[in-house]
């Protein structure tokens, strides 16, 4: 295996006594990731691995029409925000 030197864009990390690594800040940030998100890890040869972040799969159309209920009245976007600005407001 050869070893690669360190550029300006790369980070060495530490591994803990558990086998642990923690993925700084710049990283996460890198990844477009948050505390809770999940990354996928694969595994390359020579010992390397690569990480990505996971991204939902599916398509947006899935949930429409998620909360509807049978028998249910249908309500417009102006109605909704009539009905939020009179909770807002104490009236409902």
């Amino acid at each position: 295996m050869t070893a690669l030197a360190a550029t300006s864009k790369d980070a060495t990390l530490t591994v803990t006594a558990k086998g642990q690594v923690t993925l700084r800040k710049d990283l996460l940030q890198h990844l477009g990731v948050q505390a809770g998100s999940k990354i996928i890890v694969h595994k390359l040869p020579n010992g390397r691995i690569e990480v990505e972040a996971a991204r939902p799969k599916g398509k947006i159309s899935a949930v429409f029409g998620m909360l509807k209920r049978e028998g249910q009245q249908t309500v417009s976007i102006d109605e909704m925000n009539e009905a939020i600005a009179a909770g807002w407001a104490g009236e409902r």
